[in-house]
């Protein structure tokens, strides 16, 4: 009788360590997807700040050409490049962003699910 109750206790304990370990890798995992989210919601703010800055560079470029002679074609060539590219940045930025933070919702969720499940096996045993 007590060898039965040593190796539910030891094997309860390997469980517990085991359950432990994945807590905090799985808790590592959901903060590096909140950092890179963070990460890439600052992309997304920098390429909007550089968008509005080209849009508003355009439209000056647009309503007094005659200020940059020869040159303002390019002008214009060069900002709605700069537009588009800065367009696709905000779009791919904010898509990854928001990949990021569902990951990081699911995370906390499965967390919050398996100490709920390991609260009730421990409080079962008892």
């Amino acid at each position: 009788m007590k060898i039965l109750k040593f190796l539910t206790l030891l094997s309860l304990f390997a469980f517990s360590l085991f359950a432990s370990y994945a807590f905090a890798e799985n808790e590592a995992i959901h903060s590096d997807h909140v950092a890179l989210m963070k990460h890439y919601e600052n992309l997304a703010k920098e390429a909007e700040a550089k968008l509005q800055e080209n849009k508003e560079a355009l439209d000056q470029y647009e309503a007094h050409p005659y200020y940059y002679g020869r040159q303002g074609q390019d002008l214009q060539s060069h900002a709605s490049a700069n537009i588009r590219e800065y367009e696709k940045a905000l779009k791919e930025s904010l898509n990854q962003a928001d990949l990021h933070r569902k990951m990081a919702m699911t995370q906390d969720r499965l967390i919050s699910e398996a100490k709920l499940n390991l609260n009730e096996g421990s409080a079962a045993i008892r």
